[in-house]
Formats: structure tokens, C-alpha cells, sequence
């Protein structure tokens, strides 16, 4: 076996290599960029190596950079994780011509499936069923338009070379075209170092289904069943789970075989990930195979028990499979949440900045499942502009995908973070909603159940209560203080006779106990227990249970009041004495500032391009200016008509959120 590996990648798949690594007794070196110097996965390795500057294309994408490093640290072998060079067929020649392992599959295997286009050319001479399109490059965004209109809109704009979402987009009518063609190219090309472009037909209402396959350099493939992750918003995945919800053993053992057959058609030997789209009646259409490790793997580990990285190992060391496919089974269900750097609130625009408190759930055996937390992140460490966006995966399993998805709920409660904006609470609205639960699923899911965006959910009748109890449960505790802080010592009753404000909602509550608080709900007839308390003044989560069920909430003072979130349900809560709620109710409702005439900027990032000049006419939806973050192009477009009064950046200029980009007269 190799005694030492290096990682060409960084953050969360970094660690998840380091971890299998030394339960194997491996030892791993990583390179690191300017940006990743004091990163979790810098601080595991056994050894670092600096590579370079902060943007990929001057460290992580730069081979000759890996190969030195190679040398350098007597590495035997190469782990690419995902992104990256991992699906790079002359990286891996090179790594060969070196006498460097490339932990992946061969470099014939990488040029006939890793490629988007080749794939499709590939599966079309195998007769395997893929889905319309134009198979082969397209020159210019002329030649775009042409193509797109000859297999009729919509379509799908999507790099060669591209995962993760990146590099794709949906095109509706020839104006998309105009614009999504350079920007797919453009991200293209900083995102893998290749422009190359293809167009297909975009089915609509698809679900996306995958199944992982894995095989040896004796000839074994087998597949590990299928991971469902129909839940994307903007082409890339965010909810993963395993087995998926939509295919009966029939179309599960039919879409096996058929990977399986791929796979060993191009004498594949390692891990890897045959896509299919799949139509609500089963019926299903190669689409694309992932020449790598998956972002979603752990949720395959988890029904299966087979460790993904391990088997990458062993299989690029020559060893055989340990298994066959009668050998393996499905036990229970995973799910995966990928928590981003980003704000739902703010239409998911990336969010950078350092985490101030990052304290996810414990890992292991919980209640009826498990719990696992993949990141390459601690708190303090700050996410850069440069990278993907994603903070951490959290997943969970349980017997039944109902209770993975409860699993999942619970322990999103759990997760804190501050500093930044990340996607938790829309993570929890989703596990929620009565039509994921249902699974029937969708790529469209999140277009048509948030069709305006996110901005948190209502509260239930239960989060009410819960909300109610510990806004009550917070204030009988600042009391308290400020009883003991004016007279030396508690020595009058607390008042008991409230009035909580969530929201616009008012109840009437008569609090009583200490350590075990009681909150009769005077108009309503009904006592709350708020049991198990673990809070105190400053620390920003609230746990309890109310009447026996275990909950977590963030919680935190505000201006007036506190601020409490639990799940999905955000509210300021207000306790207040009788007199001071019949007062407040007299109050008038703050005005929020007149943003019209200007445009802002969403997120922090790097000006690509200024659109617009002072004094230009700009209409409705024309495009003002062209933002870049986390490795993404984002198109700016006026929300109004309007005449340009000025302009406040430039191309190539850095930006803040919410820095005014463009005034209008």
C-alpha cells in the first residue's frame, strides 16, 4: 500500500481524504494556496506545500506546481478530490509519464466519459439513450444561437469541461443566448482552465437521479445504487439523499446495469457517477459521467457502508474489489445538506467573510439515526471569495427517509453559525414542506415552491409556542439580573403577567418556575412547560424541550426585544408588561429607506464589466454590470427605466455588498 499521498484540493474534500488516510496509516501532504495558508487541512496533514497565489488558475489548477510538490515531499501517489484537475486526462498522463499514481480512474476513461461532449458521442455509438442536443463544440455565440434555435428553446448552456454546477445555463430565448453563452465560456474557462461549450435540450420538470459506480483495474465494475439530487437551485446541487424516493427495484436494478455497462465499456476503475435524468414516470436519459469523486459520496457510504476514498486507494494500488455487486445492499436512507456561504434572504447571492462562531451538531449515533459533518472549516477561518461557496455537508440516517429527513431538521437546529450569510434556514424550510417530504421531487422544486425567493417562513402553531416560551423564559432571566443588579440581592417576585409579542401575534402569558419554567397562555386556555433548559445571558443558543420534545433555537437580544429563529420561522419577540404592550400598539411602523434609484451591489466581488455610462437611457432588465464571486458570473440588470446619473465602478474594481454600483436621475 502507499505510504504517502498527496491532495490537489482543498478545503472539506482535503480533510475527508486526511481522515481515511490515517485510519489506512497513509500519511497525506497538501498543497495550499496563499488563501488556504492557515486552513483545517494544512493544520491535519502530516505535510504542506505552498503553491501560490489565491485564484486557481495560479495554484490549484497549475500541474506543474502539483508534480513539483510530488517530488519534493516523496508523495507515491496523487488524490485529485473533485474540481480541480480531478477530471484532467493529461494531468493524469502526466502524472504516468512521471511514475506518479493518479488516484482516478485511467486517462482513457477520463477523455470518454469526463468529457461532456465526447460522453454524449461515446454513448451515442454504444446506443445508450441520451438526452437531444448538438454533440460538439460551439464556436461563437452566433453559432450558439443557430444550434439553440435548431433544437428549439429551451436550452441548456453547459462547459465541457464543467461540475458542480458551474458553467450552465438555461436559455429561454434567444436574448439568453446573447448573454449566457460568454458568461458560461467565461466561467468556463476560470473555473477548469477550458472554454469548450455544448448545447442540449433542457427537459423540463425533470428529476435528477445518479448512479455511483466503481471499479478496479481487473475488470470489475459494480454500482452502489442511485443518489437522488433533484433539489438544485442555479444548476448545482444543494439537497442530496440515497436511495431515491422516485425508482421501484425494476428501474433502480435497469439503471444500475446500464452505468455499470458504461463504465465497463471504457474500462472504468474507479470511483465514479453516471447521471441520468429521469421523467416522473421512470423513464430516464444518460446525461453525463462524472469522472470522480462526488461532492454527495457520503450519502452512498451511508446506506452502503462501503468507504468511497478507500476504495479509490486500494483500486489505483492495483487491489481488486472486495466485493461483488450481490454483495451489496441498501440499508436505510441518507441525507445530504450542503450548507453555503450565502444568503437566502438575499436571493442566495455569495456571502465571504470570516466565521465568527461556526459550532455545528455533535457527530455520531443520535436518537433512531446518525449524524455526520464533513467540512474543511473551524471557527475563525474566513471563506474567500476565490472558492466554492460551500461552508460544510451535513448529513444524516435513519431506517426510513422519513425519519432521515426529521434526522436532518433537528440537526440543522443545531448548526450555528455567525459572520456571514449561509443558506441553514432554507435548508430546514425545505425539510419542512409537505411536497419534499412527500418526495415528489423536481429540479424545478425550488422555482415553483419559492417562486419569489426565500424570505423565512411563517411560524406553525408549535414554533408559536416555542418561540412564545423562550422569548418569556429570556426576559424572566434578564429580570432576574436586573432585580439583583438594583438591589444587591433578588429579594422581590418576579412579575409574572406578560404579554409576548412574535411578530404581529400577541398572547397574554402568566410565567412561572426558575430552572423549569411553566407559560400559561391566559386566552388560550393552555400551559406550556419549557423543561431542560441549557441557556444563558450571551451565548447565542437557546435548548430546551417543550412539553418533552427537544428543540434548539438561535437566539440573540435585539434593538427591543430578542430576535429568535427556529428552523425556517424567524421573529423579533417582544416581552412586555400589560401597559407597555398598549403603548407599543400605538407606535408607528418604521419606514424603510427609498432604494430605487440605485443599483447595489448583491455580494462582495470583482466587477467583470460596466455596462452603462452617465447620462445612457437604460431600460427595464438590461444589464447594467457583470459581478464575479466564488467562481461564479452574475448578471446585474436594472430593476427600473432610467437614466444613468452616475456610475460608481469599474471593470476589474472590487466591491462591497451592498456598495452602490450605479445612481439613476
Amino acid at each position: 500500500m502507499f505510504s504517502k499521498i498527496l491532495i490537489a484540493n482543498r478545503g472539506e474534500i482535503a480533510v475527508r481524504i486526511i481522515k481515511t488516510c490515517r485510519r489506512m496509516g497513509i500519511k497525506t501532504v497538501v498543497v495550499y494556496s496563499e488563501a488556504d495558508a492557515d486552513s483545517m487541512a494544512v493544520e491535519m496533514a502530516d505535510e504542506a506545500v505552498f503553491i501560490g497565489g489565491a485564484p486557481a488558475s495560479e495554484s490549484y489548477l497549475v500541474a506543474d506546481k502539483i508534480v513539483d510538490a510530488v517530488r519534493a515531499t516523496g508523495a507515491q501517489a496523487v488524490h485529485p478530490g473533485f474540481g480541480f484537475l480531478s477530471e484532467n486526462a493529461a494531468f493524469a498522463r502526466r502524472l504516468a509519464k512521471e511514475d506518479i499514481v493518479f488516484i482516478g480512474p485511467n486517462p482513457h476513461a477520463i477523455e470518454a466519459m469526463g468529457d461532456k461532449i465526447e460522453s454524449k458521442k461515446f454513448a451515442t455509438k454504444a446506443g445508450v439513450s441520451v438526452v437531444p442536443g448538438h454533440v460538439g463544440e460551439i464556436d461563437d455565440t452566433a453559432h450558439a444561437i443557430k444550434i439553440s434555435e435548431e433544437i428549439g428553446y429551451p436550452v441548456m448552456i453547459k462547459a465541457s469541461a464543467g461540475g458542480g454546477g458551474k458553467g450552465i445555463r438555461v436559455a429561454w430565448n434567444r436574448k439568453d443566448v446573447e448573454e449566457g453563452f460568454p458568461a458560461v465560456r467565461a466561467e468556463a474557462k476560470s473555473s477548469f482552465g477550458d472554454d469548450r461549450i455544448f448545447i442540449e435540450k433542457f427537459i423540463e420538470s425533470p428529476r435528477h437521479v445518479e448512479i455511483q459506480v466503481l471499479g478496479d483495474k481487473h475488470g470489475n465494475v459494480v454500482h452502489l445504487f442511485e443518489r437522488e439530487c433533484s433539489i438544485q437551485r442555479r444548476n448545482q446541487k444543494v439537497i442530496e439523499e440515497a436511495p431515491s424516493p422516485l425508482l421501484d427495484e425494476k428501474t433502480r436494478k435497469a439503471m444500475g446495469e446500464q452505468a455499470v455497462a458504461l463504465a465497463k465499456a471504457v474500462q472504468y476503475d474507479s470511483a465514479g457517477t453516471v447521471e441520468f435524468v429521469a421523467g416522473q414516470d421512470r423513464s430516464f436519459y444518460f446525461l453525463e459521467m462524472n469522472t470522480r469523486l462526488q461532492v454527495e459520496h457520503p450519502v452512498t457510504e451511508m446506506i452502503t457502508g462501503v468507504d468511497l476514498v478507500e476504495q479509490m486507494i486500494r483500486s489505483a494500488y492495483g487491489q481488486a474489489l472486495p466485493f461483488a455487486q450481490k454483495d451489496l445492499k441498501i440499508n436505510g436512507w441518507a441525507m445530504e445538506s450542503r450548507i453555503y456561504a450565502e444568503d437566502p434572504y438575499r436571493g442566495f447571492l455569495p456571502s465571504i467573510g470570516r466565521l465568527v462562531r461556526y459550532s455545528p451538531p455533535a457527530e455520531g449515533e443520535v436518537p433512531g439515526g446518525f449524524v455526520r459533518s464533513d467540512a474543511g472549516v473551524r471557527e475563525g477561518d474566513e471563506i474567500s471569495m476565490f472558492y466554492d461557496p460551500m461552508i460544510s455537508k451535513l448529513c444524516t440516517w435513519a431506517p426510513t427517509r422519513l425519519a432521515a429527513i426529521d434526522g436532518m431538521g433537528r440537526a440543522l437546529e443545531d448548526f450555528h453559525i455567525e459572520g456571514l450569510g449561509q443558506n441553514i434556514p432554507f435548508l430546514a424550510a425545505v425539510m419542512d414542506e409537505d411536497r419534499f417530504r412527500s418526495g415528489k421531487l423536481a429540479t424545478s422544486y425550488i422555482k415553483d415552491e419559492f417562486p419569489d425567493g426565500f424570505n423565512g417562513v411563517p411560524p406553525t402553531p408549535a414554533q408559536l409556542d416555542i418561540l412564545t416560551a423562550v422569548g418569556a423564559a429570556m426576559q424572566r432571566v434578564y429580570a432576574a439580573r436586573a432585580r439583583s443588579h438594583a438591589s444587591g440581592l433578588v429579594s422581590s417576585a418576579p412579575r409574572d403577567e406578560w404579554v409576548v409579542f412574535v411578530g404581529h401575534a400577541e398572547r397574554r402569558v402568566k410565567v412561572a418556575g426558575e430552572d423549569d419554567i411553566t407559560i400559561a397562555l391566559l386566552d388560550e386556555g393552555r400551559v406550556l412547560s419549557l423543561t431542560d433548559i441549557d441557556w444563558r445571558p450571551g451565548k447565542p443558543v437557546f435548548k430546551a424541550a417543550l412539553d418533552g420534545k427537544a428543540f434548539t433555537v438561535q437566539a440573540s437580544p435585539a434593538a427591543e426585544g430578542f430576535t429568535i429563529r427556529h428552523r425556517a420561522a424567524k421573529a423579533r419577540v417582544l416581552v412586555l408588561t400589560p401597559r407597555s404592550a398598549e403603548l407599543h400598539g400605538k407606535l408607528p411602523e418604521k419606514q424603510a429607506a427609498d432604494t430605487s434609484k440605485l443599483v447595489l451591489s448583491p455580494m462582495p466581488g470583482l466587477v467583470v464589466s460596466m455596462d452603462v455610462t452617465a447620462g445612457q437611457q437604460v431600460r427595464e432588465g438590461e444589464v447594467v454590470c457583470v459581478l464575479e464571486a466564488m467562481k461564479m458570473q452574475n448578471i446585474i440588470r436594472a430593476e427600473r427605466d432610467g437614466v444613468v446619473k452616475a456610475v460608481n465602478a469599474k471593470g476589474g474594481d472590487p466591491v462591497a455588498a451592498d456598495e452602490v454600483l450605479v445612481e439613476f436621475a
